[in-house]
């Protein structure tokens, strides 16, 4: 049953990304953070960049080291690991490329 656990790692991984990022956005247009400079970049676009960069290494890192077992097991467990991968990298870029604050 731990094999379950493994193949849904990586979309688990990208439903608590989806969810951080959409709250940093959220808590970032509320507080303000737009307006805050911090190097080229203002707060608000540097906090949901930072996590998700970091999310996708995490991602990266369970690509990398998730699949075990053996047969259809294994193979189950890489291509959830690929498509959480995949459906962070895809689904966020545009809220943190092109995030607005009305």
């Amino acid at each position: 049953m731990i094999w379950l656990a493994r193949a849904l790692a990586g979309p688990m991984l990208w439903g608590a990304l989806f969810s951080a990022v959409y709250a940093l956005h959220g808590a970032g247009c509320n507080l303000g953070w737009i307006d805050v400079r911090l190097g080229p970049a203002d707060l608000h676009h540097a906090a949901m960049w930072a996590v998700w960069a970091a999310g996708l290494a995490v991602h990266v890192l369970l690509v990398r080291t998730m699949p075990a077992g053996q047969g259809r097991q294994r193979k189950i467990i890489t291509a959830a690991s690929w498509i959480g991968l995949v459906a962070s990298a895809f689904t966020l870029f545009p809220v943190i490329a092109t995030s607005t604050c009305f």
